[in-house]
């Protein structure tokens, strides 16, 4: 398509004309077997333990892999680096490790790596990130060369759960020199795709492991894959059209729609595990004196959105309501609770029961998602209170929760598309820093809801704590996310319920 096709097709979308032709920007072509995405948001760090992004979740399942496999369709648990468990008791689980398997750079796969990769990251003095995926390891032992022990510190009904997604292991040798700086640099795994550069906010080139190992993943179709940050979806979907993009993630509904119309791309829409909430500060961490302390102003704060509105206006596609701080596809979700819908005349009424009659004003903090976020500013005034916007990014959000506390957050979460409500509790609920309640009942249903072993026994735990945390409106529970993937009409790609895009698994037509 010449350049004044590509300009009419810009404007109409909403596109900066001056985007459609980017210096720089190298043109798709297939016959050099590379796919060419592009993702909004950079993330922390490529490391996978030093990383809570779900583009880091993305690339970190290309490459490397973890000691199991869960089937995305099925949700079978299958062998992976391990190829049998067996449950020696309540806290320990032997694996029989899988042989032949090499790292990227040339280290042999073998007990030592499981045994440092776990030790490691159950370390407190090592600073992982994803904690709350890691802590309920208590260490691993080499029985021999390819058999190992992992020691749980309580029991834990969920671990072939968190061993399937976010436990992926490193070459003990390399992570040893390098740490999570060099990982994070050079990564290296066993994964279906080795790293072939790392542009610190700019790109990551990935590039088919052609002696991957035959396990459930199977061998990547697609021989190079170069992953960019664009955060802006604009100049995301001006590439598109002047064929510098295959592949596009998480575009908005509006735009998804357009580009549909135009006929020159597939345009997908699937539900996923994200959800969307407003995370409160019950515990007046941000402030003694801070309005969410108040039942009544929590409750005011559920009653003032209305998420249906939200839906309708701005999600569109698959995505439904939530009242409870779960998804319904993960174990232990009880979405029977209490439920606020939108009544801006009770949320008005509760602010003056709570000696609020004239409102008050609060910090909002938001990372992603703008257009929903003063969506929702305009919702809490019309009950009368004033939100002041602190659009920031999401690694110093992050970091001020848990260190400060802060008023009003809206947050997302796909959980690491772990299908157990223990990746929810452990994070929000158990007492840590993103615990904006720090609720003493909670806390211990949850505990115990995460180390029972009776599945019955732990729904009824689950299902009480979620009661209590809708109850007490300790969250504005706000929706699931859908998501548009435009892609080339070229690709082959199927998306799935946990919007884990599986590079591996995609290929030319």
């Amino acid at each position: 398509m010449g350049r004044i096709g590509l300009k009419a097709i810009a404007t109409a979308l909403g596109i900066s004309t001056a985007l459609v032709a980017l210096p720089g920007a190298a043109l798709a072509d297939k016959s050099d077997d590379t796919l060419r995405i592009a993702f909004s948001k950079e993330v922390e760090s490529v490391d996978r333990y030093f990383n809570t992004a779900r583009e880091g979740v993305i690339m970190g399942e290309s490459i490397w892999d973890s000691l199991v496999y869960r089937d995305p369709e099925s949700g079978e648990y299958l062998g992976n680096l391990a190829t049998s468990w067996t449950w020696v008791d309540d806290l320990t689980l032997e694996f029989k490790l899988r042989e032949g398997v090499t790292f990227h750079n040339g280290e042999e796969f073998d007990a030592d790596d499981v045994v440092y990769t776990v030790n490691f990251v159950v370390d407190p003095a090592n600073g992982v990130i994803n904690t709350a995926h890691t802590s309920w390891m208590k260490s691993a032992e080499k029985v021999d060369k390819f058999t190992v022990r992992l020691n749980l510190k309580s029991p834990f009904p969920a671990a072939l759960e968190y061993l399937s997604g976010p436990v992926v292991i490193y070459p003990n040798e390399y992570y040893a020199e390098v740490g999570p700086q060099g990982m994070g640099a050079k990564p290296v795994g066993t994964g279906p795709y080795m790293v072939e550069s790392v542009s610190s906010g700019s790109e990551v080139v990935l590039k088919r492991n052609e002696n991957y190992f035959d396990g459930p993943k199977n061998t990547a179709k697609i021989d190079k894959v170069v992953i960019r940050f664009i955060p802006d979806v604009n100049t995301q979907l001006a590439e598109m059209f002047s064929d510098s993009l295959d592949f596009l993630w998480q575009v908005p509904a509006d735009q998804a729609e357009q580009v549909k119309a135009q006929g020159r791309f597939d345009v997908v829409n699937e539900q996923s595990m994200r959800i969307a909430f407003l995370a409160l500060d019950a515990e007046g961490r941000s402030s003694p004196d801070v309005p969410t302390k108040n039942l009544k102003v929590r409750q005011a704060l559920n009653y003032a959105i209305n998420r249906e509105a939200l839906l309708s206006a701005l999600l569109k596609g698959a995505s439904t309501r939530i009242d409870s701080a779960c998804v319904k596809v993960q174990f232990g979700c009880e979405q029977d609770v209490t439920g606020y819908d939108y009544d801006p005349e009770k949320a008005k009424a509760l602010l003056a029961e709570a000696g609020y009659p004239n409102g008050f004003s609060i910090d909002f903090y938001a990372y992603r998602d703008r257009n929903y976020a003063e969506a929702m500013l305009g919702m809490l005034q019309e009950v009368g209170i004033t939100a002041n916007l602190e659009y920031i990014n999401y690694a110093p959000l992050r970091e001020k929760r848990i260190k400060d506390g802060v008023p009003i957050a809206f947050l997302t979460d796909a959980f690491n598309s772990i299908a157990d409500v223990s990746s929810v509790t452990s994070r929000y609920f158990a007492g840590g820093g993103d615990d904006g309640a720090r609720d003493p009942q909670v806390m211990e249903l949850v505990t115990a809801g995460d180390t029972v072993t009776d599945p019955e026994e732990r729904k009824k735990l689950y299902s009480q704590a979620f009661k209590r945390i809708a109850d007490e409106a300790y969250w504005v529970p706000l929706f699931t996310y859908n998501t548009n993937y435009v892609l080339s009409q070229e690709l082959a790609f199927t998306p799935t319920l946990d919007e884990n895009i599986r590079f591996y698994q995609m290929s030319w037509k």
